[in-house]
């Protein structure tokens, strides 16, 4: 199974990686007003272009360019940080990628329009630097670069001062999510789970506000809700059996009957696996001599589906989240025989990708 980092910061960035869901954060996490009312349209992900300047490493940190009214420019920089890990250097990471973004814009428009940035009313478009937290402990890091820096008093003139925009997931509750009532905010519910039992949450929430959303929600976010389920309910150790029941689930009672997740229970969902042979390896040796050819009949005509979707797992997680095909085998638990059914789909898709180690 991958590293719980893996798989809880790629949740995110599949989540913000979606445009219409990255405004929603947008308007829901960050009271600037200009923001309100962006266009998906207008963001452009240019992660992929800078983010490998700056670390070799397939981070969960976004760089989104955004056009504004009057096409002005205006760039988004979020880094995730998970579970209980302050990062103390987010200040000097934002600072680092602030400068990284700047460049670039200095060298784009100096090519359209020779030494342009060495005019004296040339300006430099603002970038807004975000942290977005969902851990339990509280974020006890410094958010001002000012107060990273030593002796801060004596030379503050000349340190940069500025702060990053710091979200907390824990600071809201699922009342403030559900007062949201955007599709973001069901994604930020599911990110509140944190155990197995934890979603029972889902069967408090109000029927109204799972009704709205299940009309409005488009397909292509179902199955990314689907892709982020998966994930998340990997971080928790959830077995890979239930998760399926779950996910195979949403899928398949279509758009109106997609909420019905809400009353997944762990222990029935256990059952109805074990019922089914989905979990041999537990079965085995318990009641090995009464079933045996029960479990053996119905894995042999589960296996080859089991497979298919698996791989289908792994490409949509590639495609989306901007992991290695490694990553995300690793993730959905396929073995590293299929790899190349894996990389043979992704190339006649079009879809760039890093094998990875």
């Amino acid at each position: 199974m991958a590293t719980i980092r893996n798989a809880k910061d790629n949740s995110v960035k599949l989540i913000l990686g979606d445009h219409e869901l990255f405004t929603e954060f947008l308007r829901d996490f960050i009271n600037i007003e200009v923001l309100s009312d962006i266009d998906p349209a207008d963001i452009e992900d240019i992660s992929e272009r800078l983010i490998p300047l700056f670390t070799n490493q397939k981070d969960s940190d976004t760089i989104k360019r955004i056009k504004l009214k009057g096409n002005d420019p205006f760039f988004v920089i979020s880094i995730v940080e998970h579970e209980s890990e302050v990062n103390f250097r987010s200040s000097f990471k934002m600072l680092q990628y602030i400068a990284l973004v700047l460049n670039d814009y200095e060298k784009e428009v100096n090519s359209k329009n020779t030494n342009i940035s060495y005019t004296k009313d040339f300006k430099y478009p603002p970038v807004l630097p975000v942290v977005f937290y969902d851990g339990e402990a509280d974020w006890t890091a410094e958010t001002n670069f000012l107060h990273r820096t030593q002796m801060s008093e004596v030379f503050e003139k000349y340190i940069p001062k500025f702060e990053y925009e710091l979200v907390c997931l824990d600071n809201y509750s699922i009342d403030d999510l559900v007062a949201f009532g955007d599709t973001l905010s069901f994604f930020m519910i599911i990110d509140k789970i944190k155990t197995p039992d934890g979603f029972q949450i889902l069967s408090s929430l109000p029927t109204d506000y799972i009704d709205r959303l299940s009309q409005n929600i488009p397909d292509r976010l179902k199955k990314l809700l689907a892709d982020v389920i998966t994930v998340l309910l990997t971080r928790i150790n959830v077995p890979r059996e239930e998760i399926e029941v779950i996910v195979d689930n949403l899928e398949k009672k279509g758009i109106n009957e997609m909420f019905t997740i809400k009353n997944y229970d762990v222990q029935e969902t256990r059952r109805i696996a074990r019922d089914e042979g989905k979990i041999e390896g537990k079965i085995e040796g318990k009641i090995e001599g009464k079933i045996e050819g029960k479990i053996e009949g119905k894995i042999e005509g589960k296996i080859e589906g089991k497979i298919e979707g698996k791989i289908e797992s792994a490409i949509s997680l590639v495609e989306k989240s901007n992991m290695t095909v490694n990553e995300a085998m690793r993730i959905i638990e396929l073995p590293k025989e299929h790899i190349a059914s894996v990389t043979e789909e992704l190339q006649l898709r079009n879809v760039s990708y890093i094998v990875g180690d």
